[in-house]
């Protein structure tokens, strides 16, 4: 499981870095995007695998290898918004470029009365409305992240709590302990880790908008 685990967290690593080439014109953006795609969909799969591999994980590690699976859950639940995003982005970009060239292609006919086809001050307003909205959606998934990483929080403090009960309980060694706190720094860190990627990912997604 441990094996299966670490190739999924990388995997999800190199999908964030996928992310920061999407925009970079030395890049087929389209092969990237077939690329995240693939990876996510095989994030999900190792994830099923974890689930059932959960079962076959002693009982006093299971609590902390289910959150660690759930942590590759939520990761990989915020790559499919962030491309999702993207791909909305990109296909309204589209349709605009469309728009534009049929406008620009389109003969118009000499008629008695001068009429214009297009109020550019509402198109400008409907743009300002659409990048609203779009912004509006990016704090929306940010607060879900932080809304997420606070339940997360709550979570291993509480399984620290009991694993220090059940220690107590059971007399571990201070060695054991100490093994056990270790172990839960480290989750830490991983937690915080996922915290500064997925800031990174919303503040380029909010500056690719922008642009």
């Amino acid at each position: 499981m441990e094996a299966l685990y670490m190739q999924t967290n990388s995997l999800i690593q190199e999908t964030q870095q996928c992310f920061q080439r999407l925009n970079d014109t030395r890049f087929d953006s389209g092969e990237i995007e077939h690329d995240i795609q693939m990876k996510i969909t095989t994030v999900n799969g190792n994830c099923d695998r974890l689930d059932v591999l959960l079962f076959k994980v002693p009982v006093a590690q299971r609590q902390n290898a289910k959150m660690r699976v759930d942590q590759l859950k939520y990761d990989v639940r915020h790559l499919q918004a962030a491309l999702k995003l993207y791909q909305d982005k990109k296909q309204r970009r589209e349709t605009e470029l469309a728009e534009r060239e049929s406008l620009l292609n389109k003969r118009f006919t000499a008629n008695t009365e001068t009429s214009i086809d297009i109020d550019y001050s509402l198109q400008h307003h409907n743009s300002m409305q659409n990048a609203h909205r779009g912004v509006d959606e990016m704090i929306w998934t940010g607060s879900n992240v932080l809304d997420g990483l606070r339940s997360q929080r709550e979570t291993l403090k509480g399984a620290r709590k009991r694993i220090l009960d059940v220690g107590n309980t059971l007399g571990l060694s201070n060695q054991t302990m100490k093994m056990i706190e270790r172990r839960l720094v480290e989750d830490k860190y991983v937690m915080y880790g996922g915290m500064f990627v997925t800031t990174v990912i919303i503040c380029l997604i909010i500056y690719v908008w922008i642009l």
